[in-house]
């Protein structure tokens, strides 16, 4: 739904030559049609948008990357511009900034939401206080870690499941894995850990 969303709002402003649900359907159509730039979601099934980005980047480096996601977080934002995005904007960007984005990027240049060039200015910078790996972290997956985020960030499940077009049963399991994974009984464990992490 959300992805059919942003194809009616961008179909206005620039040509959409392809859209793809999974890692290895969008390799394909990305080879296939070599557009000028990729709007890619950061967590998408399979491998998320690094997959997407390893794949392509050394076949196809012409084509230019900006990156979409609900996480505003830095290891996401970091991670994706190393890996070869040109950009990175969160969900909240509205369908002429977006438009926009795509233009630049296009053009060349490098396109953040605000809040988020500092981190990658902090990162390139080599400043330690930036998270880059976390071998916790790095058990949990793209969709765990978004979950928690949220519920760090004081939302209930169904507010969870709203935000990530989720079902509140998908929510339910996803954090019950991740207290699995981290060995916590607790939303607040999870909470206060996140928080040390500066995932919040």
């Amino acid at each position: 739904m959300f992805r059919a969303g942003v194809r009616a709002e961008l179909g206005v402003h620039v040509d959409v030559v392809g859209e793809a649900s999974t890692v290895a359907e969008a390799v394909s159509k990305i080879a296939a049609s070599q557009p000028d730039v990729v709007l890619l979601d950061v967590h998408m099934p399979d491998g998320g948008g690094r997959a997407v980005l390893d794949a392509m980047r050394r076949s196809h480096p012409q084509v230019r990357f900006l990156a979409l996601s609900v996480s505003d977080a830095a290891e996401d934002v970091i991670g994706l511009i190393r890996a070869g995005a040109r950009g990175y904007v969160t969900k909240t960007i509205s369908p002429d900034e977006l438009a926009a984005a795509i233009k630049r990027v296009a053009d060349g240049d490098a396109v953040f939401s605000p809040r988020l060039a500092g981190f990658v200015l902090d990162a390139f910078a080599s400043r330690p206080d930036v998270p880059v790996a976390d071998p916790e972290l790095d058990q949990l997956t793209n969709r765990e870690r978004e979950v928690l985020r949220l519920l760090a960030r004081g939302y209930a499940y169904k507010e969870i499941a709203k935000e990530l077009f989720i079902s509140i049963k998908t929510v339910e399991t996803h954090v019950s894995n991740v207290l699995r994974k981290l060995q916590m009984s607790n939303r607040y464990e999870l909470s206060r850990w996140a928080a040390d992490r500066r995932l919040v």
